[in-house]
């Protein structure tokens, strides 16, 4: 997604799950985030979970910048390393290329 850094933006993170690990990342969602979103500059987080993969939604604004910063935290990243063993390969992150918001006030 392309924009100005104060913008909101949206970006997910992407990882595919080892089979029969959905139950335990269910119970790490759970557990809410491991660091204060809104300390981390975040406006908004969501969590998807199916059987095969689980996705973070992060938004709010350079969110380019914040994810970096959060990864480059080592006191807040090492907090990821619960998810190690769940995981197949590395995560990916997903740019938003679409996004559509209706009339809310009907």
């Amino acid at each position: 997604m392309t924009g100005r850094s104060n913008e909101r933006q949206r970006v997910a993170v992407v990882a595919r799950l080892r089979p029969g690990s959905r139950e335990r990342a269910a119970e790490i969602v759970g557990q809410g985030p491991p660091y204060e979103l809104v300390d981390a500059g975040f406006e908004r987080h969501s969590i998807y979970l199916s059987d095969e993969a689980v996705v973070f939604v992060f938004e709010g604004p350079g969110i380019d910048a914040l994810i970096r910063e959060l990864a480059n935290d080592p006191v807040r990243s090492a907090a990821f390393g619960v998810w190690g063993p769940l995981l197949e390969g590395t995560p990916a992150i997903a740019h938003e290329e679409f996004y559509w918001a209706g009339d809310v006030s009907r």
